[in-house]
Formats: C-alpha cells, structure tokens, sequence
C-alpha cells in the first residue's frame, strides 16, 4: 500500500478516523484515549494512529492546516485506505456575537473563499455539508454528556491574515465560526461516497477579541475529542 504520503499498510486504519490539525494533538489523543495505540504513519512528521476506544478500534491522524492539505489526506484515507467516516477535530475563531469561549461547534455546513470545488466541473456553486447520520449522532453523544453543541455554518477560509479585513461579514449571514478545512473535508467526502463531520472548539473570538490561554485550549478541547469518540463508537454499532 502507502501514497506519497502516507506509509501505512493496508488495512492500518479504522473505519473512522479522527482528525486534529495538529499532529502533536493526534499523539495527545493517541497516548489519552486509545489503548494499544500504535503509529502507522509518519511521513512529513504528520502523525497517524490506529488503536481502540472501549473496544472499538478508532484511528486519528493530522491534517495539517489548510484545505489542499486536509484534501490530499483525507482524499487517501477515503478512496486507498477504505475509511468510511473522518471526523475533524480542531479550533476555530467565533464569527458570530452567539458564540462564547469553549463552545462546540458543529459545522452543518462550510461556506468557503476557496476554489477547492472547481476540480468538478460543475455548473453552479457547490455547496459543502456534514454527513447527517454523523451529525445527529454527534449532536445526541453531546447532549448526553450534558453538553448543548450550536450547529450552523461554518466559514472555511484560505486565508488566515486577511488583509481585505472582512470576516465578520460572514457572521451577519448566521455563520458561526472561521476555520480553514471544512468545505475541503465535505467536498472530499461527497465524491467519495463517504461520510464527514467538523467538531471545532471556539477557542477564540473575532467579536470580542477574547482568547483562551494554552492550559484551557487543552481542557476545553478534550470534552470535542470525547463526542467525536463516542460518535465512532456508535457509528461502528450501525
């Protein structure tokens, strides 16, 4: 098996597959959460996991930052290594005054600034959006963690200096937050037949101007890891 990105073996990863931005965050949520966790990839350093989560076996690997990198990984994963459902777990900035620090977002759909969906030929706009059976399974393992999770828009941009300045624009439209994979990971998973979700954790505000510090971006952003693994617990039941 094995791309020019990714060196594991066929058969390495999990039905579902976790991904963080982050490859030092796919080792945290390895070493946390997985039992018998193992590295199956570790070409350019972006690290991928295959181990179990009370008994179901849960991979998680780094997508990097951006949609041409989330596009190229998650592309692999999906059409060579068989994987059926990838769950995005990251950050993203409120766009929206609704939005307070630590919340989890679910992103229902992803506006976007970027051309990703050009490579399909099609005659209009292309609109990205979650898988519903992931969502609502998200949705119901939140809320039995007793967490209420805003689902909407999101915003997936290329850019994260933005010198046209414009951003919250997006917000007056009802997008909740900016991050930068989303419409990549949907349009990959619509092509592919499959099934993908975003969980971000609004770690900071573009209203306010407010930011969690280090110790409570770790905190908060293991309460979106722990939804993310019980909805592959729960997908791997259906």
């Amino acid at each position: 098996m094995g791309t020019p990105h990714n060196e594991a073996a066929s058969g390495a990863f999990a039905k579902t597959v976790l991904m963080p931005g982050d490859p030092l965050r796919a080792k945290f949520i390895a070493e946390t959460f997985l039992t018998d966790a193992r590295l199956v990839n570790n070409v350019r350093g972006v690290q991928g996991y295959t181990g179990t989560y009370q008994g179901t076996p849960v991979s998680v690997m780094a997508s990097g930052m951006g949609m041409p990198s989330i596009g190229i990984y998650s592309h692999e994963l999906f059409h060579f290594y068989d994987v059926d459902n990838i769950i995005r777990v990251g950050s993203a900035g409120a766009i929206s005054p609704k939005l307070k620090l630590r919340d989890v977002v679910m992103a229902q759909g992803a506006c976007t600034d970027s051309n990703y969906a050009h490579q399909y030929g099609l005659s209009g706009t292309f609109a990205p959006i979650a898988d519903f059976e992931l969502l609502e399974t998200a949705v119901a393992v939140a809320r039995r963690m007793g967490v209420e999770p805003p689902v909407g828009n999101v915003f997936s941009s290329d850019v994260f200096y933005n010198k046209a300045g414009n951003t919250l624009d997006w917000g007056k439209m009802g997008v909740l937050a900016i991050e930068m994979e989303t419409a990549a990971l949907y349009c990959n998973a619509a092509e592919a037949g499959k099934r993908a979700l975003t969980i971000c954790t609004i770690s900071d505000s573009l209203v306010t101007g407010e930011e969690l510090p280090p110790a409570d971006r770790q905190s908060t952003f293991t309460q979106m890891m722990e939804i993310a693994l019980g909805v592959a617990v729960e997908m791997a039941k259906k």
